[in-house]
């Protein structure tokens, strides 16, 4: 897939690019990055970006020319624009998905006090990465691209993202590894045990724990089925049992 960025300050992008994951997609031809400078489209020789906003206020506006301009460039029939923009739906991996899944997708990163309004029609929707407010839309962008270029076949291993919080819905379940003891912390014995199905069991009740005390608006959402009720049930008489 192809994933590229409308940005006043692409060089922002430069050490992004070399993390880990993003670099092995790229270089594996899984994912090209294009950053595309929105002063290459700017007018004049000072290249202005921004202008005063009309009825006055604070800060400056970004002009439609240059991001149009850009934007008609980038795009193909088979793109998808997306406006970073905290008036738009909040991301999430559901989200992150969908975009996996398309062939390009056009991200455009504001920047000073906002954009001009005209711009918001040509692009196909606003994402928000959660209810605050960013300095600029970079960040944001490297966010999205990282959790959706490591959703690529081939860019992580197989099973990688199997059970990862938010991907069915449910947190994860706590993880461990060596040594079984660290200042008198120990690993649950249960993942000592080798027996498959209390591990799988156990990781289960986790989940389901961790997302019902941490996160219960996606715990009332989901779906529990009958042998979710039961290892919620033990746990919750183990849990009781402790206090008595």
């Amino acid at each position: 897939m192809k994933i590229s960025v409308l940005t006043i300050f692409p060089e922002s992008f430069e050490s992004f690019l070399a993390t880990p994951v993003v670099k092995r997609a790229i270089d594996k031809g899984l994912a090209e990055i294009e950053i595309v400078d929105l002063r290459e489209y700017a007018g004049g020789s000072f290249r202005h970006i921004d202008d005063s906003p009309y009825g006055g206020g604070p800060g400056m506006i970004m002009r439609c020319q240059p991001i149009l301009d850009a934007l008609a460039a980038a795009r193909t029939q088979q793109s998808h624009a997306v406006m970073l923009s905290p008036k738009g739906r909040r991301y999430d991996q559901k989200c992150a998905r969908r975009y996996a899944a398309m062939d390009h997708i056009i991200l455009l990163c504001g920047h000073y006090e906002g954009i001009d309004a005209r711009v918001e029609s040509h692009f196909d929707e606003q994402l928000s990465l959660g209810d605050y407010i960013l300095t600029g839309g970079e960040l944001a962008a490297q966010v999205v691209i990282d959790s959706v270029v490591r959703l690529l076949k081939g860019a992580l291993r197989e099973t990688a993202t199997t059970d990862e919080s938010h991907e069915n819905g449910l947190l994860e379940y706590p993880q461990y590894t060596h040594p079984a003891v660290y200042e008198g912390e120990a690993v649950p014995e249960v993942l000592l045990s080798g027996n498959h199905k209390a591990i799988e069991d156990w990781r289960r009740t986790q989940a389901l724990l961790i997302t019902r005390q941490n996160r219960p608006d996606l715990f009332e959402a989901y779906p529990l089925s009958n042998h979710d009720k039961e290892l919620l049930k033990t746990a919750d008489q183990k849990a009781d049992q402790a206090l008595e």
